[in-house]
């Protein structure tokens, strides 16, 4: 498993910005996206709006440890 950091850079509301995440959470991030029928984009604006955590990553990072957590 490759656990290198990865720094994306992202568009949220029209502005870019970088986050930087594990590669697994890239390709889970992906997989979200695709399940629901959106951008990576648009799913890392909505995990924004909606995170307690003042951190991005970590907010990306509890998503998709929830999205697979809760399948089945």
């Amino acid at each position: 498993m490759n656990d290198a950091v990865v720094k994306r850079s992202v568009r949220i509301a029209g502005h870019l910005t970088s986050v930087s995440i594990e590669e697994a959470f890239w390709t889970g991030l992906r997989a979200m996206a695709q399940a629901r029928g959106t951008s990576v984009n648009a799913l890392v604006a909505a995990i924004d709006a909606e995170r307690d955590t003042t951190n991005l990553s970590s907010a990306i990072r509890l998503a998709v440890l929830a999205h697979y957590r809760d399948r089945d």
